[in-house]
């Protein structure tokens, strides 16, 4: 039996659009985006007040569910590049509470480095797709891919019971339900649409393979930069370009793209 902390990890990854086939996954991509914005909301955190929930779902989810930060008596989890990066989030739209969250960390000069350049060098082998490559307005990495316990359990974990605050069947309806395991990839369209509304083309991130994997089934498809290493279990540094990943979004991903992007943008 898996661990809590590896079993919560899994969970993020979202593997419910894993159909036996991506066609599978993209009809039933499409099928959720003619109702996703009846059950959840993707936004921009512009004001501070915004930002400070976003960082108190991050300090949630890495500080109290997953252990990989330490706590504080602040309750809000937040580092030095926050003031750079551009923050999204979903919410759940009849309770109101946060259902993920993940940010945009840009870049203005060649003296910022993005964290995989702080932090992990050594995880990007690949010489030509260095972040340094390119030019500095143009690159960002994605960081803090944050889903809470509640929005990343659809159902009751018979291993664990109630203990790992597996959701209530009460709570949420059986169609609201069906949409949790799209906030992950929710996410990540949504930085997708950041990086295309502000140009930025080239994209880094720091992510379990498994959850590359997962990607992948939908059309976001990231490419390798170096071998997995140790970074809060095994990761690997990715890279993309949103031009092409654009293009390449299969029929059902595409129309979920446009209605998250007319979310955040209207």
């Amino acid at each position: 039996m898996k661990s809590l902390k590896q079993a919560t990890t899994d969970q993020i990854i979202c593997t419910a659009p894993q159909k036996n086939a991506a066609t599978l996954a993209s009809d039933e991509a499409e099928a959720i985006a003619k109702h996703f914005s009846n059950y959840l909301k993707p936004q921009l955190a512009k004001s501070e007040a915004l930002k400070k929930e976003v960082y108190k779902l991050r300090y949630q989810v890495y500080c109290e569910e997953l252990h990989f930060e330490e706590t504080n008596h602040h309750h809000i989890e937040q580092d030095e590049f926050d003031q750079r990066s551009i923050h999204c989030f979903i919410r759940h739209a009849s309770s109101g509470a946060l259902a993920g969250t993940l940010r945009l960390i840009a870049t203005r000069n060649s003296d910022e480095l993005l964290p995989m350049e702080k932090f992990c060098p050594q995880a990007i082998t690949d010489e030509q797709l260095r972040p340094r490559h390119f030019l500095p307005h143009q690159i960002c990495e994605i960081s803090r891919l944050a889903v809470p316990l509640a929005f990343r359990k659809r159902q009751v974990d018979q291993f664990a019971g109630g203990a790992t605050g597996a959701i209530n069947e009460q709570t949420f309806s059986t169609q609201e339900l069906r949409f949790f395991p799209y906030i992950a990839v929710s996410l990540y369209l949504s930085a997708i649409a950041l990086c295309h509304k502000n140009r930025i083309h080239h994209v880094f991130v720091m992510m379990e393979p498994r959850l590359a994997r997962s990607l992948n089934f939908v059309g976001i498809h990231f490419t390798p930069i170096g071998a997995p290493v140790e970074y809060h279990g095994k990761r690997a540094a990715y890279y993309v370009d949103v031009r092409q990943l654009r293009k390449k979004l299969s029929t059902g991903y595409r129309k979920l793209l446009a209605m998250i992007e007319k979310e955040l943008f209207s």
